[in-house]
This record gives structure tokens, sequence and C-alpha cells, in this order.
């Protein structure tokens, strides 16, 4: 049987044209880029290099070509949130050369390792991208410039001081001669300054704020970006693997010969080891014939001590333990248990989440080829770092002999940080002696997540006369891995921005054998469901507008330095969504607000969120319409991309919110697809409203994940105002919300 292989921009236009939808063959440019220049501005192999022979490099993150096109490295991995944008923006801000021949590739993780790590970081995590990165590459853009100027300055004997600069062009102001950046780039290159040149302050940008159309856009429309599952090398084999059902099980045994002479299987292997979960994998010429032999491989499990756990089990655990004195104390501050004790008013709640899965588009999947003296890996990673030192630690390869091949990421949001694809694909291409794409089903790549944690909760109050809180103690039970340390379990109820005088935060800490992980927003889409649905609950107890509430405990409380900004976000996010207005039954507005405080930077984001929210007498809830206030700092490095990241987030919260969970039932996970694992479909999208203000004067923290914690909670609250009931427990789908 002779299989044929197409590309996705094949793909794309056949499956129109088979399912009865219009596929329209035209001729264009394969790239918006394409049409006004005749080479790409990214590569749809983004780890090769787009510099031709005569470019030159004037510093690590920049080469530029004779014809003045300028190719910047980058070293954090893109996975929709437009990273090589963003990146060349910071740097063309100070290299003031041409945005139209601005190219941008990925740098090498190889030469990272061989120069001591010559890009400073390439792990892309906690909206760090722009964060960390700004000044050092604004420095590096700075720099580049000023060699550029002063070999100008010396080719024609002249001031430094007497030269302007614009879109790559150098002129002498008193003769008008002029010299373009590609002319200029081979003495550049040789020159050493003196000093290192101040780099502009978000008051001087002229183009790093401006909104920028995504270079990563074209590539993604025609179908040409090479995401890790597209890779394709020469003497290619395809490995489909199963995994012990229950978490930390092992491979009892399994029958190679009821599949070894199946068409195109090659054979079967057994892996695992340190860090690698055991499991079977069959290879064969094809994913499809590796997949279905696998299907039929009869494999006998030992399932260890796990076999019975369930989500049930860790609740009720969870529940006990919130009898017990926590653990660790957090946060005290007067008395808070003495004056709950001598209170004639508390307010009271528990709160659950479930697990979740990151619900990835691309399924887990890592191409290896090992050798004695040489790995090469292709594969979407947000940490190529922790990839390339864990396969040189498995393999006995020096890292500088590790070539990691970085491709573009089917999403990420946090669950490819964890490299566990690489490694399981590392033990296994070790055992084949050539090249080998490992492929994890969409089952597989479900029911072996790292997932974000489930936890409990719950917070008491005690309201004084005037309806605020005197008194307020909060336990969290955190059911998970370290990440880091317990930052993920105590983020955002470090610090109670709201005015109370005694206050208690302290927590159980339990680790089980389900693996968690970072989730976009890291901690806060549980805590800030817990902390804004609770003062929503004392708002209604204490008989008080909900955003009035808020905005009265914020005023009065002289010890949270954020405190007026949060009042300015607070305020916007109001206004736009016309809080307040009478609306028709069942349909309400709820309100959240947070930012992205922790106890380890001091960077925030502060984010306010009004849902309007429908449910009808039926109970089925529909959210209408969000209304996402921002604070931007200074500056946004592309407010074009920050729109979408804020879209982004919202549909992932909310179908998150409305109807996500990962369930654990006899040691094993449930849910295996998006059948029973739903994303947010077409019909089920609300309205967004995004609204950016300037509530703060430093840079942001970011806005990768700054609006997702707050969906939950405005979500919820919107639902009581609408039909009285609380939810106090996720995903919305298992209460009944029916009302009238």
């Amino acid at each position: 049987m002779n299989l044929s292989k197409i590309d996705r921009r094949e793909f794309m236009v056949t499956s129109f044209a088979l399912g009865g939808g219009l596929a329209l063959s035209l001729v264009f440019p394969r790239s918006q880029a394409a049409a006004a220049s005749p080479t790409a501005r990214i590569a749809g192999t983004p780890w090769e290099t787009l510099a031709g022979k005569e470019a030159v490099e004037i510093d690590p993150w920049l080469v530029i070509e004779p014809d003045d096109t300028v190719t910047i490295r980058v070293a954090q991995s893109e996975m929709g949130q437009a990273t090589f944008t963003s990146w060349a923006k910071m740097i063309v801000e100070e290299l003031e050369c041409d945005w139209s021949k601005v190219r941008a590739e990925y740098a090498s993780v190889n030469r990272h390792f061989r120069e001591n790590k010559v890009y400073r970081r390439m792990t892309t995590n906690s909206s760090s991208s722009v964060r960390v990165s700004r000044t050092y590459l604004q420095q590096a853009g700075a720099s580049a410039r000023e060699r550029l100027m002063a070999a100008a300055a010396d080719q024609w004997r002249v001031p430094r001081s007497e030269l302007t600069v614009k879109a790559g062009v150098i002129t002498h102001t008193p003769t008008g001669r002029s010299l373009r950046y590609g002319q200029l780039a081979q003495k550049a290159a040789s020159i050493r300054l003196p000093q290192e040149p101040a780099i502009k302050t978000p008051d001087q940008f002229t183009f790093l704020n401006k909104p920028t159309p995504l270079l990563e856009t074209p590539l993604r429309v025609d179908g040409s970006a090479t995401y890790g599952i597209d890779v394709r090398v020469p003497g290619m084999l395809y490995a489909a693997v199963k995994q012990s059902p229950v978490f930390q099980g092992k491979v009892k045994n399994f029958d190679a010969d009821a599949v070894r002479q199946r068409p195109g299987v090659h054979s079967v292997v057994r892996f695992g080891g340190p860090s690698v979960e055991e499991g079977v994998a069959v290879i064969a010429d094809s994913y499809w014939r590796a997949k279905s032999a696998l299907d039929t491989l009869p494999i006998e499990w030992d399932e260890g001590t796990h076999g019975s756990d369930s989500s049930k089990g860790f609740f009720e655990m969870a529940r006990k333990l919130l009898d017990e004195p926590g653990a660790r104390v957090v946060t005290k501050k007067g008395d808070a248990e003495a004056a709950l004790r001598n209170s004639t008013k508390i307010v009271e709640s528990v709160y659950e989440v479930p697990y979740l899965d990151h619900a990835m588009m691309e399924p887990m999947n890592c191409t290896a080829q090992v050798t004695a003296d040489r790995v090469d890996l292709w594969v979407g990673t947000q940490n190529p770092e922790g990839a390339v030192s864990e396969t040189a630690e498995l393999t006995g390869v020096p890292v500088e002999n590790v070539y990691l091949h970085n491709c573009f990421l089917g999403s990420g949001f946090g669950r490819r940080g964890e490299n566990d694809n690489v490694r399981q694909a590392v033990v296994i291409a070790k055992q084949l002696g050539r090249p080998v794409k490992v492929i994890w089903s969409r089952e597989e790549t479900m029911q072996h997540g790292a997932y974000r944690p489930m936890r409990v909760s719950r917070f008491r109050a005690a309201l004084g006369p005037d309806g605020m809180p005197v008194a307020w103690h909060t336990r969290v039970v955190g059911i998970e891995t370290p990440y880091p340390g317990d930052e993920q379990t105590i983020r955002g109820l470090h610090k109670l921005p709201y005015r109370v005088s005694h206050e208690l935060f302290d927590y159980h800490y339990r680790q089980n054998q389900i693996p968690t992980g970072p989730w976009t927003s890291v901690g806060r889409s549980q805590n800030e469901f817990f902390l804004e649905t609770f003062i929503d609950e004392l708002a209604h107890a204490a008989g008080k507008d909900p955003y009035q509430y808020r905005r009265a405990l914020l005023e009065g409380n002289a010890d949270f330095a954020a405190a007026k900004g949060w009042i300015k976000v607070l305020d916007e996010a109001a206004e736009t969504s016309k809080w307040g207005e009478k609306l028709p039954a069942g349909t309400a507005r709820g309100i959240a607000i947070g930012d992205s405080r922790r106890v380890t930077r001091d960077e925030i984001t502060i984010c306010a969120i009004v849902a309007t929210v429908s449910v009808s007498k039926q109970g089925l809830v529909r959210a209408e319409r969000f209304d996402v206030a921002l604070d931007t700092g200074p500056f946004l490095v592309n407010p074009l991309a920050a729109e979408r990241q804020v879209e982004m987030q919202v549909v992932m919260g909310l179908a998150a919110v409305l109807k996500q969970q990962i369930t654990i039932e006899k040691g094993r996970v449930v849910e295996s697809n998006f059948n029973n694992f739903p994303l947010l479909t077409r019909q089920e999208m609300p309205e967004i409203g995004i609204h950016f203000v300037r509530a703060t004067d430093k840079p942001i923290a970011g806005m990768g994940e700054e609006v997702v914690g707050w969906i939950a909670p405005a979500v919820c609250n919107a639902i009581f105002a609408a039909t009285g009931k609380r939810v106090r427990s996720l995903p919305v789908k298992n209460h009944d919300l029916r009302w009238g």
C-alpha cells in the first residue's frame, strides 16, 4: 500500500473541497512580506537561518546583509504570543533600521551552550519574553546602532555628533552625505565601543509601543509554519507510545509477536527510566501503522499502589485537612482567630477546583536521532535549555554536541516546558540507531498531562456593623508538585488587597503521584476564583454593591501599595461595562479584579473583568460579553498582540469555568479527548471589549497570562446575581442552575 504524503497547506485546501466548503485556488505570495520583498520575514522552519553568506554578525542577536536586510535572532519559543514580532520590535526601536527589511529566526540553542549561555535565557514561561528580555535586547540594538554610527564617523572622519539615522540610513547633517547599514556592517562588526550607550526610556519610544502587524501571521495562514509534528527527516521511523494508564505504574508484560508481522511495523520497544514514565512503543514506517498496531498490542500493567486513587478521595482528604491548623502560616496580622470567635456575623465558604489539562491543539511529539557522539532533536518546546541538558544526561553526549531544532509550538500554556516527550523520544531513539518521530495520540496527550493542580480552600470572615470585614482567615489545601516551591499554592493570597484589621492565611501541602505543573496563570486561576468569589459573598452579606464594596475596601487599605492603580482599573471596567444598568431577568453582571503579584518579584499587571452572563430558566449558561480593563504601565510592546492575548485568555478561561475538568478514577484519567474535555465552540464565543488604561508607572509583569485568572469569579458572580445560586466549585456544568 502506497501512503501518499501531503503538507498542511494542501490538506487544508483538499479538506475544504471534500467537506463541501469553498476553497479557491488563487495565485498569491506565500506571505504578506513576499509582496514587498523577495525574502520571507520568518522561515517556515524557524531553526534554519535566513541570513546569506555575505551577512555580517554585529552581535549574537542580529546580522545585517549588504542590501540592509536585518535578521534578528529570537531566544524565546513562539506558541501564538507573537514572540518573533515583539523581540524584533525591541531591538529595532534602538537599532533604527527599516522595519520592512527585518526578518527573524530562532537563536541557536547549540551556540547558546557552546558560548557560555550567550543568549542569556531561552526558557519561555511566566509572561517573561518581554518583561525579562526587553532591557538587554534594547541594549543590543543600541550597541549595534552606535557601532554602525562609529563606522560611518570613521569613514567620513567626522564627529559622531554630526550624524543622524533613520530607517537604516546614516546621514552626515552638514553635508547631506549618507551611508546605508549594509554598507557599514563589515566595518561596524570590528568596532568596540568605549562604553555602552544608554537605552531609551518608555517616553522616548517611537516604534515599540505602536500596533504592528504580526510577522508570524502569514506562515500560519498559508500553512508553511513547521510545528514539531510536521518534521520529516531522511530515514525517519514513527513511534506510537502507550504509558501506564495509572501514574507510576510499570509494564508487566507485552506480546510483541502479536503485531510484529503487521504491515510497516519495524519493532516494538519498551522504554522507561529516571524521569521517563514506563511504557511501550510500536515503531513503524508511518504513524498510522504504528498507532494501529499499538491499539491491538496486548499489554499487561502493574498498577502499583495507586490503582484505587480518585478525585473524590483527594477532595475528601483535602476537606478533612481544612479542619486542621495549616502546616505553614503565610500571613498573620492581629489575632484573626480571636476576632472570629467573638464575632456575631461570620461568613464562611469552601471552594474547590479540579485538575485541568492544557488542551493543546498540537499533541505531544518529538523527533530524535541519537548517535554515539551527537544528538539531534526536532521539537517545539518552551524549555530548550532544559531539553538539551536532560538529553545530555540521558545519553552521555556533551551538551555541545546536542542540537535542538526548535519548531513552532501548537500552543503550550506551560505544558511544553516539562520535556517529558523529549526524554521519552531520546530513550526510544537510543534503541533504534536511526531517527524516530514519537507522537502521542490525543488520548495519550490528555491522559498523561502535567495538570493544573486541584485545590480546596476555606475562607472565613467576621463582618463589623458597617458590613466591612474586621477579621479574615484563609486556609488552602494544595495537592500538587512544587512549582516553584509553594509559590503556586499561595500566589495572590499572600498579600490581601482588601482592608482588614485581623488576617490569617495558612495552608496544607500534599503531593501525590498525579503530575502537575504550570497552567496559564500559574496558581491564580484557582486562588483568584476563591478570593474574588468570597469578596462577592461578603458584599452580598453586607447588602452592598460588589463593585462599590471592593472600591471602598481598596481605598481604605493603606498597606496595599497598588490600591490606587487597582481602583483606576476597577473603575474603567465598571464604566465601560455599564455597571449598574438594568438588565432582563436571568441576565446579570459579575465583577472581579486582581493582579499578578507574587512572592518572588515586584512587577504586576492589574486586570479587572466584568462578565455579562445570561442563565435560562432551564439553567443553561451563556457568557454574553466580557469587558476587560488592563493596566498597560508606561507602554505595551505591541498593543495589537496584547489584544489577541487577552482574547485568547478569555476563551481559555471561559471553557475551563463552564465545562472542563480532569477526573481521576481507579488511578486513571477519565477524560481522553475533546468530546469529554470540550473547548469553547464558535457559537459560545462572547463579545469581548478590551480597555487598556495606564494605571501604574512601572513596566507591567506581562500580558500572556494576566487575564485568565479572573474569568471564573466574574462569570460565577454574574451567575449568582442572575439566579441567586452561588457557584463554589468548578466547572459550572456540574451545577443545577434552574431558576424561576
